[in-house]
């Protein structure tokens, strides 16, 4: 609200707070995005900014901080990573050409469930925001990661259910459309998950219309249709790489608790939180980030379906057998930047030209990897190889436009290669011509003036300018030069001819960096066309990134390919051995194990001391299981196994915080859970 004698530019203010009262305004003025009231406050303390005031010699001056405008994401995002939301105020007109206010309006709203600036430690981490809405029947939920495009839903039965699949997902962010209970708003708390009140969607919007034309559940269809009008409220521009929403039962995979996927530490150790001591620490041989992605999405959701677990069996076994095609495969992948998040960004409008050349880049490592995969004497690569298309035009496009070494900023030129447009060239040309210029007047003043030192230097406030030493002053031709600017050691001066030649320079400056500007947008917008094309190559290259991946760990550590029957319930493993113990122990010193089960043997009581390793055998089992389910090969010399629909745990003892149940209730808990 605004306060009594304000300033225009602090009313403008005021009024856009009032639209984001729960999010931190970052007000852009001039080169500084500005903090004020109890933003600038708390944001202080939290950025570690300087805190100062503005009208200082009034009773009531206003805390005010304020980020450089180049390095607002980093400050953005530590807000972010705290469960903060940002809203960004830009000035939407050039404050020299402005009557008056310059116009300052919101260009996005940052929240913990649709942040994209992350670190490359986050790289191989999805950023899940979720859309939760209560039926008459149960729930429908639907989740996407804004940077990828990706969508999935489903439909479940109880909190309970919804509650698991937030925590499996490690989402940050829940957009629910009711009122929550007090336990539930206590669960969301200690799970640190920010949660939002639904944007009423007004009329229709195609991006909608296009994510939920293939779900036919009306839950599933409510929750897609609230995520994705959040999406567009907080995001304020283009969402064309949001992909079709996928519809998934969560009994299509084999069911496992966020609890049990603790326990059996998939993707993080339970003592440090970390990936080292995981089972993703084990199989993770990924060299690109979207792979790394999907390797944790697969560990969350074995396959139940034999058809689809042997055909990434086949994959790896290819893969296993033809060490030069993997390799050379995988040296191609290297070079492949993460197209996933990539294209993202293109859809936003906010990838840059040396974005776009690793695009290029990652385009012309496909058809490497192409002649790999086709050169091999498996039908199954050869068949993957077939459903790949280069965009090889893509790839040609970019780098036939870019110069090779692009700025950062695409908005100050330098971008554009010699060729592409012969209006940008005739600018170069007078650019260029002007600084010969420069240089041969710099020369011929000299001569003229005796003055040796004499040069010709710009700078953006006084422009383009004669200097000469104080030295040498007594020789300037004050009836060709006019004073400009004095400074302690020397004077600067301009003629009627430099002057010209100035404009003539900056002319050419600005129309050339402008020109390239739009070309550079042309490119973007072009390269935006083939979004679709580019998500489902990334999707590819992933999944054979987390092939050769699994081919590679099977080799490095003798796993062997599991088989499977669907007649019984018979377990054959033999020498199996604990992935992860296995990996820390010295080689060689790991004592395998055997596991026999059939229909006279349906259960094992295991007895023994503590440290004999009970709990390890269990955890080596159900490792072995999910392993097998997700494709990879397993740690035994053979395994003969069922397909496994769940999976439960009573291992160990710990409180579980966030459910807020004690030891004992986790213990009885969990017990339950098996024996139902």
């Amino acid at each position: 609200m605004a306060k009594a004698s304000t300033t225009p530019m602090m009313e403008q203010y005021y009024e856009i707070k009032k639209q984001y009262p729960d999010a931190f305004l970052f007000y852009r003025v001039g080169d500084f995005y500005e903090l004020f009231e109890d933003d600038a406050v708390k944001g202080a303390q939290i950025l570690e900014l300087t805190l100062t005031h503005r009208s200082n010699k009034t009773k009531n001056p206003i805390p005010m901080a304020g980020v450089p405008h180049l390095a607002v994401d980093t400050y953005v995002n530590t807000l972010v990573e705290k469960g903060y939301k940002v809203a960004l105020c830009e000035q939407l007109e050039d404050p020299k050409k402005a009557k008056g206010m310059v116009k300052r309006g919101i260009i996005q709203l940052v929240t913990p469930g649709t942040m994209m600036n992350e670190g490359p430690n986050d790289a191989k981490d999805s950023n899940y925001l979720t859309s939760v809405v209560t039926t008459k029947s149960g729930f429908g939920l639907a989740y996407s990661d804004l940077s990828t495009g990706e969508i999935y839903a489903t439909h479940l039965k109880s909190f309970e259910a919804v509650s698991n699949e937030l925590l499996s997902l490690r989402t940050r962010e829940v957009v629910y459309n009711g009122p929550l209970t007090e336990q539930n708003k206590d669960f969301m708390h200690k799970a640190n998950i920010t949660v939002s009140a639904p944007t009423p969607i007004e009329g229709e919007h195609a991006e909608i219309s296009y994510v939920e034309q293939n779900l036919t559940n009306k839950a599933e269809k409510e929750a897609t249709r609230q995520l994705v009008g959040y999406l567009l409220s907080t995001q304020k521009r283009s969402l064309a790489h949001l992909q079709i929403a996928k519809s998934y039962e969560v009994n299509q995979y084999l069911q496992m608790s966020h609890t049990v996927q603790n326990n059996l530490e998939l993707v993080a150790s339970a003592k440090t939180g970390k990936k080292m001591g995981s089972l993703f620490w084990v199989l993770d041989k990924t060299h690109t980030a979207m792979g790394g992605r999907l390797l944790k999405q697969w560990l969350a959701r074995p396959l139940l379906n034999v058809d689809e677990i042997n055909h990434r069996e086949e994959m790896v076994q290819a893969l296993l057998d033809g060490y030069f095609t993997r390799e050379n495969a995988i040296d191609a992948l290297k070079g492949v930047y993460d197209l996933e998040r990539l294209t993202g960004r293109i859809a936003f409008g906010n990838v840059n030209a040396r974005e776009l050349l690793q695009l290029s880049r990652s385009l012309q490592a496909v058809p490497v990897i192409l002649d790999a995969l086709n050169q091999s004497d498996s039908q199954v690569l050869e068949d993957f190889a077939q459903k790949i298309d280069p965009l090889k035009g893509v790839a040609e496009m970019i780098s036939t436009t870019l110069v090779k070494d692009p700025p950062i900023l695409t908005t100050e030129g330098g971008l554009i290669r010699e060729g592409v447009d012969k209006q940008l060239d005739r600018y170069k040309d007078a650019m260029n011509n002007g600084k010969k210029w420069l240089a041969q007047m710099e020369a011929d003043e000299r001569q003229k003036t005796g003055i040796d030192n004499l040069k010709v230097g710009y700078n953006k406030v006084f422009g383009y300018y004669i200097q000469v030493s104080n030295g040498n002053k007594s020789k300037v031709p004050l009836d060709r030069y006019t004073r400009k600017q004095t400074l302690t050691n020397a004077d600067r001066y301009i003629t009627p001819e430099l002057k010209e030649h100035e404009n003539l320079i900056l002319e050419a400056q600005t129309r050339s960096t402008d020109l390239e500007y739009d070309l550079f947008v042309k490119l973007r917008e072009e390269v935006k066309k083939y979004i679709p094309a580019l998500q489902k190559l990334g999707g590819q290259l992933a999944a054979l990134d987390v092939y050769c991946g699994f081919a590679t760990v099977a080799e490095q550590n003798n796993y062997c390919r599991p088989h499977f029957h669907t007649d019984n319930q018979d377990i054959d493993v033999v020498n199996g051995r604990h992935p992860v113990v296995e990996k820390v122990m010295t080689a060689g010193s790991y004592i395998p194990n055997d596991v026999k089960m059939d229909s006279a043997t349906n259960i094992f009581l295991i007895t023994g001391p503590n440290m004999s390793g009970k709990s390890t055998y269990m955890r080596q089992m159900a490792l072995i299981a999910i392993m097998a389910q997700v494709g990879s090969f397993v740690p035994a010399d053979s395994a003969d196994l069922p397909i496994f629909d769940q999976i439960f745990t009573r291992i160990g003892a710990a409180d579980d915080l966030i459910s807020g149940q004690s030891t004992f209730m986790v213990e009885m808990s969990e017990a339950n859970d098996a024996l139902q």
